[in-house]
């Protein structure tokens, strides 16, 4: 045990094409003024053991910006979205526990690692827990047993590749979060960028009046 709950790594999906991104890497776009991977990596190094990146590209500019992260590819070739990354991340982990972070997310609640692990405890059947936010389930943001692994290399076979229906499969926990004004929980578009950094830039002109 540490910290409360077992040792758990991190992965970062960043495996995606990113096609509504023109292909950038969002892992090494800054959303709010800081690399993504630098702010992820920040403020979750001190509640996790090991740090992985689930990604096809950049694994030198990754290990420049942080020595000691971690890299690997999807099992199969292809873009097959988060199950892929997930399923993948047990041969490559010596945790029983992983938490998956997306690599376009905005807001990063605090405490959330114990959270998710204290919502796992409340039932004996859940494989999952996963994050909402103001109403919005983002089920790439969610914390792994070893265990799921099984059910996610079944729905992968069926290549029903839908994180809702394999959650439910997985008895899967919600932990509620709320914040306001949070205009983006992640950013899936260069439109979408610009809009959250407009804002942005509003609220810091409004709150410094």
């Amino acid at each position: 045990m540490s910290k409360g709950y077992p040792v758990t790594d991190l992965v970062i999906l960043a495996g995606g094409q990113a096609r509504r991104m023109n292909g950038l890497n969002k892992l090494l776009q800054q959303f709010d003024g800081e690399t993504q991977l630098i702010k992820i990596h920040q403020k979750l190094r001190s509640s996790v053991s090991e740090i992985w990146v689930n990604s096809h590209r950049d694994y030198s500019i990754y290990q420049s910006i942080v020595p000691d992260i971690q890299c690997y590819q999807d099992d199969a070739a292809g873009f097959f979205g988060p199950l892929m990354g997930m399923k993948s991340a047990w041969s490559n982990v010596r945790a029983d526990y992983v938490l998956f972070i997306p690599c376009d997310v905005t807001y990063i609640p605090t405490q959330v690692v114990a959270k998710l692990h204290g919502a796992l405890r409340k039932n004996k059947q859940a494989q999952a827990a996963y994050v909402s936010i103001n109403g919005d389930a983002l089920y790439p943001f969610c914390l792994l047993k070893r265990e799921s692994l099984i059910t996610i290399k079944e729905q992968i076979e069926k290549q029903r590749l839908s994180l809702k229906e394999c959650f439910k499969l997985l008895h899967a926990q919600v932990t509620i979060f709320q914040k306001q004004n949070l205009f983006f929980h992640s950013i899936n578009s260069l439109d979408e960028l610009q809009q959250y950094k407009q804002i942005k830039a509003f609220k810091e002109i409004f709150t410094a009046n």
